[in-house]
């Protein structure tokens, strides 16, 4: 890598990206999802490294689309290998009042049963068969967003929080917002790779995987593969293709830096960005301080 920078987040991030602020589109408005590793806090900072011009862009780990949203590009194709979340994204495009009558109807049953029996009901309808509807409640009521599955039979484990859930209105206003900020996405049930296969010289890729050093308990993370993401970015750059990686970058406040492979002469630049205290630490000490667990991303660019 030929250059490396150190940033914290400010509005001045928000340089030359035409697509954040459209005309015409709502203002953003909180989280659609509530997940672990989302980056909505740092959206602004992470687009203002993408390129001044590009022409579709593509998000191959779709999240919780904090960076989609906020980029709300006119033109997109965002993938995910996990299909109830999948599921939840093609609903919001093609049925977004469905999408809100599938949460309406699962907030329905804390007042038939309290929160956390209704919540308990909801994840064991979800552990006999995944499905977006399900999954959608579970990430807004289960503890801190950490939606994380077994690896004995991947059924999802996370306990019932202890926050108030979003009311059925809420949401819904929410969801007309996200709805409108992604219109011009295509939402793929889609392995990265085949994903990213699809952009062409000019286009922009941007991708935020399961992190190597710490997210083997979340969803997808046991089959995901480093090294075949870094072929594939090596690919995207022979095509011409920009792309921007989100990955490991220090822990526990600077202490540990993670080690990470890659190719020579695949990144022309390393960026650390400051996440502050780790959303999953904080989950695992359950309310005691994460002070001296601060986190800080890599993000590296192929341009």
């Amino acid at each position: 890598m030929t250059n490396r920078e150190d940033y914290t987040q400010t509005a001045l991030f928000a340089r030359h990206i035409d697509a954040i602020d459209q005309p015409g589109l709502p203002a953003l408005k909180g989280q659609l999802l509530k997940w672990i590793g989302n980056k909505q806090k740092f959206a602004v900072e992470i687009c203002h490294y993408f390129p001044k011009s590009f022409g579709t862009y593509f998000e191959p780990f779709i999240g919780s689309g904090g960076v989609l949203a906020t980029l709300a590009p006119k033109q997109a194709v965002a993938g995910d290998l996990f299909k109830p979340l999948i599921e939840i994204w093609q609903q919001l495009h093609d049925d977004t009042a469905g999408l809100v009558q599938w949460y309406t109807e699962r907030y329905n049953l804390i007042e038939m049963h309290g929160k956390k029996d209704a919540y308990d009901r909801v994840l064991a309808h979800y552990n006999a068969g995944a499905n977006g509807a399900d999954l959608l409640f579970l990430s807004r009521v289960c503890y801190g967003g950490v939606v994380r599955f077994r690896k004995s039979d991947g059924y999802m484990s996370t306990p019932c929080g202890p926050h108030k859930p979003m009311p059925p209105e809420n949401f819904a206003d929410r969801a007309y917002i996200w709805a409108a900020r992604t219109r011009g996405t295509r939402f793929m049930h889609a392995d990265f790779a085949e994903t990213m296969a699809l952009a062409k010289a000019g286009d922009m890729v941007y991708l935020d995987p399961p992190y190597v050093d710490s997210q083997a308990i979340l969803y997808g993370a046991q089959s995901f593969s480093y090294l075949r993401l870094l072929d594939s970015i090596a690919a995207c750059k022979h095509r011409g293709v920009s792309v921007a990686l989100s990955i490991d970058g220090t822990k526990k406040s600077g202490d540990h830096t993670v080690a990470l492979p890659t190719l020579e002469g695949l990144f022309e630049r390393e960026v650390m960005v400051h996440l502050g205290s780790s959303m999953l630490k904080r989950y695992q000490l359950k309310g005691q301080s994460a002070e001296d667990h601060h986190v800080t991303d890599r993000l590296l660019l192929t341009y």
